[in-house]
């Protein structure tokens, strides 16, 4: 998914006063190791670190997070995981294509998005009078002679 410009900004900033740093990780794109074999590692550039330039630990994310969740009003009760659902739900009231929001949360199938989330997409784009529409523009290109039809 695109960034915009605020967005790719703040982004900007961050990389500009904390560069990402280095760090190894187990390397399971080739799957699991056989057993009894030491996994392979690569070196990967983590965007988000400390002061220091190391890895934020699990503890010191939810120190951040309670901070940030606060200063931004929301919920005390809110998770890290909840910044996943507002933004999905934010996709989906900003009029996002259901197979933009289910790329953009890297789901393995549109079914898991529809499911997890159709009560999100705005009720009142759902049609509830196709077929009598239908039946109106037919009657319409009837009276009028008209063959083409019409757009929706």
């Amino acid at each position: 998914m695109d960034l915009d410009d605020h967005v790719a900004g703040g982004f900007a900033e961050h990389v500009r006063k904390y560069p990402p740093a280095l760090i190894e990780l187990p390397d399971i794109t080739a799957g699991t190791p056989d057993p009894g074999k030491e996994p392979r590692s690569r070196l990967v550039p983590l965007l988000f670190t400390d002061d220091q330039g190391r890895p934020v630990h699990d503890q010191r994310w939810s120190d951040l997070w309670r901070t940030w969740r606060k200063a931004a009003g929301w919920p005390d009760e809110g998770t890290f995981h909840y910044l996943r659902h507002y933004f999905a739900t934010r996709l989906i009231t900003s009029g996002a294509d259901p197979t933009d929001v289910q790329n953009a949360l890297r789901h393995s199938s549109l079914r898991i998005t529809l499911e997890t989330y159709v009560h999100w997409w705005p009720k009142k784009d759902r049609r509830r009078n196709i077929i009598s529409t239908a039946l109106r523009d037919a009657s319409a290109r009837r009276r009028t002679g008209s063959t083409s039809q019409s757009s929706h």
